[in-house]
């Protein structure tokens, strides 16, 4: 069949939980033999790229702007797509859902995936925030299937809309262990000396919080005075909150930002670090704390429900009170322990993520939705 994706900046995937998702989601279904093609945005994925893993790229224009680049990139390949021929037409984020109307109301079959509340963040003012409300409702309306990738989601649409969505959560993850080679040559670091956190640095990951606290245990505990404090991600049309980020950073010596991350350098700084932490208020299932889990990390996570559903407190991660000061320093110096009780966790999370669902398990349970959607009249 030929399948389309709408929604994603674009793959390979260099940065994002969307476009990890749906680079590992696409190549899974091009090698079971399926027609796979994914619309991509310039200023993410070179030009020049026009397939990757048996992927075929579709180029289409953009305005790069806050509020204008995913709504005009989606709405273009949403007519773009209804002279592509194809089977399937899936959209990934409420914010394309709302444009689903369009291949639906020339009878396509159309698919959508519901990776989180984005209307929730914080970057979005009042406008952009009711039009990515609008797509929520869209998301469940217009499609004939509706995908969430955490239980939490479904549990939503279920109270909020009376409707039933099929749950089908992320792949896990091979990790590749590395020495620390190239984060030591660029960064200093030489492995178990930092505490790392992961994801784009918007005011909803509470990167914030982090930072607070670790300056605030730096001044006040001899254990945490040879650790440092690694943040990888950039800024998703936040530039402001970034800079707020380096101003308060610039009150200690030992916090590296070391923007996005790919490749050798993402698997040498998730194979050396001591602490995994992700202190978000809200997520959707963040692909970053299953790679953490995959090398075998302590994961220190706020307890909101997508990080229950991937995280069971003291079997193989620590969770703490979301937005909570003081309990966050309490379980950082905790996990900063080197308890055997830790090293216990830490195994069982490796264990999880390779018992737990795998791509392949994704792709084939996404291909069984399509195969039964295109039996219907």
């Amino acid at each position: 069949m030929r399948i389309l994706f709408i929604g994603q900046k674009g793959i390979p995937a260099t940065f994002g939980g969307i476009e990890y998702h749906v680079d590992e989601l696409s190549r899974g279904l091009a090698a079971r033999g399926h027609d796979v093609r994914v619309y991509v945005r310039n200023w993410y994925t070179d030009k020049r790229i026009k397939s990757a893993h048996g992927v075929r790229l579709i180029h289409m224009p953009t305005i790069r702007s806050k509020h204008l680049d995913a709504s005009v990139h989606s709405i273009v390949c949403s007519f773009h797509s209804l002279f592509s021929g194809a089977d399937i037409i899936h959209y990934h984020a409420i914010g394309p859902a709302f444009f689903s109307w369009i291949p639906r109301l020339f009878g396509k079959k159309v698919v959508c995936t519901v990776h989180r509340q984005d209307w929730q963040t914080e970057k979005w003012k009042t406008v952009a925030r009711t039009f990515l409300k609008m797509g929520e409702r869209a998301s469940i309306r217009f499609p004939q299937r509706t995908i969430v990738v955490a239980r939490a989601l479904q549990d939503y649409f279920k109270e909020k809309y009376g409707k039933d969505t099929i749950h089908i959560t992320h792949g896990g993850f091979a990790a590749v262990q590395r020495e620390p080679s190239l984060i030591k040559a660029k960064y200093g670091l030489k492995g178990k000396d930092y505490i790392l956190f992961m994801g784009r640095l918007v005011p909803e990951k509470r990167v914030d919080l982090l930072i607070q606290v670790y300056l605030e245990l730096k001044r006040t505990s001899p254990r945490i005075q040879n650790v440092k404090l690694v943040i990888a991600g950039g800024s998703s049309a936040t530039g402001a909150y970034v800079q707020s980020l380096k101003n308060l950073s610039e009150k200690g010596p030992d916090i590296h930002f070391v923007g996005f991350v790919s490749g050798v350098e993402k698997e040498e700084l998730l194979s050396n670090a001591r602490v995994f932490v992700l202190p978000s208020s809200l997520e959707g299932f963040p692909i970053a704390l299953l790679e953490a889990k995959s090398y075998g990390l302590c994961c220190l996570v706020s307890d909101i429900p997508p990080h229950r559903e991937a995280i069971q407190d003291g079997y193989d991660g620590l969770l703490f009170r979301a937005d909570d000061f003081s309990d966050l320093a309490s379980k950082l110096l905790s996990a900063l322990e080197d308890k055997e009780s830790l090293s216990i966790m830490k195994r069982k999370a490796r264990e999880q993520i390779q018992k737990g669902t795998s791509w392949a398990e994704a792709c084939a349970q996404t291909e069984r939705v399509y195969k039964e959607l295109l039996a219907q009249p």
